[in-house]
């Protein structure tokens, strides 16, 4: 039984070409009709959720997802189609909506609770489990105007989840507080699916859509483009991107940082996926290349070209064709050379990239691109850091036999 259904889903806004601030102005308008431009945000969205499912909803900002989920929760209306939700839900929307700073933080939750919906019996009951699970309990009498926002949004997701619903709609709430309250967050979200509450899940963390949801739903410019097994839209999502923004972004990211007499030129790179595809975006441990194009402009004995990558301002990894035994031969006119990981063990992050050739003995730099380049590694796991290890967790019990004769660290 479907616990969601979404058909035909539309939603227009109108904006106003020109915003009247006085009085003046005002009594002018009365004289002529106030242009507006009509934009649309979804176009034709449809999909139902089962009971029990927890959906992801992805894409790029300004595709739609908020906009769809105000929808479903009522708080926008629909320009045409329509929305149908069975049972009790709950959003996680706006945190903190309803907050008075001029109050403390126990008053804050009383006003945050009754908005969610929780009678006053349930409000004093649960009062402590509230502050406790926000770690505010040092600042339980404490105007919440003196708390960082952090803080304020611990309180109201902590506030928020003593709600009991069928369905629940969450835009980006994994995201609040440090790694610790995360975790905490995380571990709710388990719990409501072990439950089984109906979630839909914004989010652009795609570790935690991986790890919380059964199908994804995939928005474009407004439009469903796909929906579907998790990994499989995910991948989608990462490595079915735009040529045009592509290209303007890599504008945007070149600058006047390269060197060396160009008798050999670089004359431009790409990152190719495992799909075969230009991109610069890319799942960690996925096959990753980076082509070089180059034009040498005479005969070139053995050129050494070479690459290093960055973490801001962290080298991470250089290596050149001459480092891996590659020799290159006697080089004339267009081609290109390849560097290819079969698992790209970057873990996450977005990386700069120096791409350079020099003669066989480093002596003559031909042409050198100073972090011309950029792209994104995506993190599938839980690992953290920038780089991914190979490696396996094994514990052993030892007997009380073997135990006994061990010495103290």
């Amino acid at each position: 039984m479907s616990a969601v259904e979404v058909n035909g889903l539309w939603k227009t806004f109108q904006i106003p070409h020109e915003r009247k601030t006085t009085l003046f102005e005002n009594l002018v308008g009365l004289m002529k009709p106030r242009q507006y431009e009509s934009y649309t945000v979804l176009k034709d969205v449809s999909f139902e959720v089962e009971v029990g499912e927890c959906i992801g909803i992805i894409g790029d900002n300004g595709s739609g997802k908020s906009t769809l989920l105000k929808i479903i929760a009522n708080i926008l209306r629909p320009t045409k189609g329509e929305v149908k939700v069975r049972g009790l839900m709950t959003p996680f929307l706006e945190l903190g909506v309803g907050f008075q700073p001029d109050l403390t933080v126990r008053e804050n939750v009383g006003i945050y609770a009754t908005i969610m919906g929780l009678s006053n019996g349930e409000i004093r009951e649960k009062m402590n489990e509230v502050i406790e699970f926000a770690d505010l309990r040092k600042f339980e009498d404490t105007k919440l105007k003196n708390l960082s926002s952090g803080m304020q949004v611990r309180l109201a997701f902590s506030t928020a989840i003593q709600t009991d619903p069928d369905v629940l709609l969450v835009d980006e709430a994994l995201a609040v507080g440090d790694m610790e309250f995360q975790q905490k967050c995380f571990q709710v979200f388990k719990k409501y699916r072990n439950e089984g509450v109906t979630i839909l899940f914004v989010s652009h963390d795609m570790n935690a859509v991986r790890r919380l949801c059964d199908r994804v739903l995939l928005l474009r410019n407004g439009e469903r483009i796909d929906f579907g097994d998790t990994n499989k839209i995910i991948d989608k999502y990462i490595y079915a991107v735009d040529e045009t923004t592509n290209e303007d972004a890599k504008a945007t990211v070149e600058k006047e940082t390269r060197w060396g007499n160009k008798l050999i030129e670089i004359t431009h790179v790409k990152f190719i996926d495992k799909c075969g595809k230009e991109n610069d975006n890319f799942i960690s441990g996925d096959s990753f290349v980076v082509r070089i194009f180059y034009q040498a402009h005479e005969k070139i004995v053995s050129p050494v070209f070479g690459i290093i990558f960055y973490s801001q301002e962290t080298y991470c990894y250089g290596t050149t064709t001459e480092f891996k035994g590659c020799d290159t031969g006697i080089i004339e006119g267009s081609g290109y050379v390849d560097l290819l990981m079969e698992n790209l063990h970057l873990l996450q992050g977005r990386f700069d990239v120096t791409v350079a050739v020099a003669s066989s003995d480093y002596k003559t730099q031909y042409d050198w691109h100073d972090r011309l380049y950029s792209f994104n590694v995506h993190n599938p796991t839980r690992d953290q850091g920038i780089f991914a290890m190979e490696g396996n967790w094994t514990l052993r019990q030892l007997p009380s036999s073997e135990r006994d004769g061990l010495s103290k660290p």
